[in-house]
């Protein structure tokens, strides 16, 4: 079975947590405020839910999602097409010892929500819930 460098042991650490944090904020102000010189991604509100960095912090994994949630593909590909501007700005922000290479992801955790609401409102579980 294959393994995933983000889900081995135990969890991130506290240092990967504080970095994957310091890089969400760092990377919503620039997006927020349009520092990046592409004007079609400037007039795009993108929501960053979570970064996620591998343990010796080189890669980030940004989970977004456009405000409303239309447009996924395009902000993945302007974000992609961003990535080494991206990567200098929070490189220069952030004061890591190496700028991490920036991965770009769809946050789903929002649908998942909607979907478990939705789950908790059926009859046969609200039933079971009650007993």
């Amino acid at each position: 079975m294959a393994k995933n460098k983000f889900h081995d042991g135990p969890g991130p650490s506290q240092r990967q947590l504080r970095a994957g944090e310091l890089i969400r904020r760092t990377l919503s102000e620039v997006l927020a405020r349009g520092d990046v010189h592409d004007p079609d991604l400037n007039r795009m509100s993108i929501t960053v839910g979570e970064v996620r960095t591998s343990p010796d912090l080189k890669i980030a994994t940004a989970y977004v999602l456009p405000l409303g949630g239309k447009g996924q593909e395009d902000v993945l590909q302007l974000l992609a097409r961003n990535k080494g501007e991206l990567r200098r700005v929070i490189g220069k922000k952030v004061g890591l010892k190496f700028s991490p290479d920036l991965r770009f992801r769809l946050d789903e955790t929002f649908d998942r929500l909607d979907d478990t609401r939705r789950m908790f409102e059926q009859d046969a579980v609200r039933r079971d819930l009650d007993e």
